[in-house]
């Protein structure tokens, strides 16, 4: 377990959560990265998924920048993280869209003022545009904004999004075997789809990257932007000011945690079209980090032992000292946020497709047996157990 996230509130591997939902129905393709279900539309070639997710406490950091800087637009990216945390997810089971969106917006309206609520909306409106020159169809259906100040210190993005694929096309986790490559996609650099570098930190892991990286000093000028349910000694405990250059990149630290999630569907995409009968599985890194693998399938062991050189917004939080390095791996993406799991022989076309998209991509490891009943992940010198049988 990582204790730099637990200690603040937040658990990596969402156990209780796993251990609430147990016992449900998992759907069409029990074991795929999200749950399938009939088509509500009642044709039986075709099936649905519906997803939830958001932002998460980046909107924090989008809020200290528009406090330091009196810029709402630090907001807009926040809704490209709510989008993309959603549609990225369903591309693990081979959804390429359509998407139907619902935003949902909960704020403190004596912090949050109308100006931030239109950055946010606006910023859904241009995500979605680019996305639609980019072949992937996102529509817009309506949402929520809600005044929920007794709850929310500053603000809440989540969005949910429904897509619906026929069933031959799905890609369920569960088929995921030994013998397989896994193909990484790059969190970081600049693809041609993106308008500036990017620092891969997604929207996973921005509880331990703020109280990590970010100085003491916020303490007292951000109250607003932690729980006083956290010990004194976890808030707020690293070197930097949001102003400060990020060591190894180009980016400012605020602008390096603020670095918007990048979507892979332009070029998976690509890859579903020619080789999908060849990619038993797609996991995105996301809660769980490069750990995330270990709960599909089963008697697999997951060796990855060639993994992108660590970013420099990673190695930041490592530098600190306040995490060790088995646990980052279980917080954040450590470089790569999307794993493709495909047979040995097409990942040389697959890393060629994303070149196409200047996405660096490589093969970061492969698949082995495992005793039955158990999946293990190896990263360098550690390695994680779990046993499947509840």
């Amino acid at each position: 377990m990582a204790d730099a996230y637990l200690s603040r509130g937040v658990s990596p591997t969402k156990d209780e959560v796993k251990e609430a939902v147990f016992g449900q129905d998992q759907g069409l393709f029990p074991g795929s990265f999200c749950k399938i279900i009939a088509d509500p539309a009642g044709d039986t070639d075709w099936c649905a998924a519906i997803h939830a997710d958001g932002a998460g406490t980046k909107s924090a950091i989008a809020y200290m920048m528009y406090k330091e800087t009196g810029d709402a637009e630090w907001f807009s990216g926040i809704a490209q993280d709510s989008l993309v945390m959603n549609t990225d997810d369903l591309l693990a089971i081979g959804s390429t869209g359509p998407f139907y969106l619902s935003n949902t917006i909960g704020r403190n309206a004596h912090r949050i003022p109308g100006e931030v609520l239109r950055s946010i909306i606006s910023g859904y409106d241009s995500v979605i545009a680019k996305l639609r020159g980019l072949g992937i169809d996102v529509i817009m259906t309506g949402g929520e904004t809600a005044d929920v100040g007794d709850l929310v210190r500053t603000v809440i993005c989540d969005s949910t999004v429904l897509t619906r694929m026929l069933r031959e096309k799905v890609i369920n986790a569960a088929n995921i075997t030994p013998g397989l490559d896994i193909v990484g996609l790059s969190s970081t650099g600049q693809t041609t789809y993106e308008d500036k570098e990017n620092s891969g930190i997604s929207s996973n892991g921005l509880t331990a990257a703020r109280h990590l990286l970010l100085h003491y000093d916020y303490i007292k000028k951000f109250p607003e932007t932690f729980s006083e349910t956290i010990a004194e000694d976890k808030v707020y405990v690293g070197p930097y000011h949001l102003e400060d250059k990020l060591p190894g990149s180009s980016m400012t630290v605020g602008e390096a945690i603020l670095s918007p999630t990048r979507t892979y569907l332009p070029p998976v995409a690509e890859m579903l079209a020619g080789y999908d009968k060849d990619i038993l599985g797609i996991i995105h890194c996301t809660g769980g980090g490069q750990v995330k693998c270990i709960d599909f399938s089963g008697g697999i062991r997951y060796i990855k032992d060639r993994l992108f050189e660590t970013p420099p917004l990673f190695q930041a939080v490592l530098d600190t000292g306040e995490v060790t390095e088995r646990e980052v791996y279980q917080i954040f993406n450590m470089g790569h946020r999307l794993e493709i799991y495909c047979r040995p022989e097409i990942s040389d076309r697959l890393i060629s497709i994303a070149g196409k998209y200047n996405l660096a991509a490589q093969i970061i490891g492969h698949t082995e047996v495992c005793a039955p009943d158990y999946n293990e992940v190896q990263i360098k010198d550690f390695s994680w157990h779990k046993h499947l049988s509840y």
